[in-house]
């Protein structure tokens, strides 16, 4: 495994902790400026609004695996296929799981780190 392959899973690793401890603010890094995000049934949608609806979560509200399937490194862009099963249980009221398939394009910035680009989540 490449360098840049295992900085890419590390990525991956902290934005699901992150996601668990409700540390938005180390998610939001974990992203470039112009990121994309793609759900069904909604437009495509950015960082601010990503922070927006992430900032009021509480630690302990998901929990969650990913699964890297499939990463391929080409230059300073990379992408990965991810199996990710989530659990958000909203106070006072029954958890939510979703499960299914990511593809995300990442990018590796000026500063020598991996970020999420783009992301097209697949979760049902």
């Amino acid at each position: 495994m490449s360098d840049d392959e295992r900085a890419i899973r590390e990525v991956v690793a902290t934005w699901m902790a992150a996601s668990k401890a409700g540390d938005h603010d180390t998610v939001l890094g974990l992203m470039t400026d112009d990121v994309v995000f793609m759900v069904p049934g909604a437009e495509p949608f950015g960082k601010e609004a990503f922070g927006a609806a992430s900032k009021g979560q509480r630690p302990g509200l998901m929990e969650g695996s990913a699964d890297v399937v499939e990463l391929q490194v080409l230059g300073d862009w990379a992408y990965l296929r991810n199996r990710l099963k989530v659990t958000i249980a909203p106070p006072g009221g029954s958890p939510v799981t979703r499960a299914g398939y990511t593809l995300t394009i990442l990018r590796k910035e000026p500063d020598g780190r991996w970020r999420l680009a783009r992301d097209a989540n697949l979760l049902a």
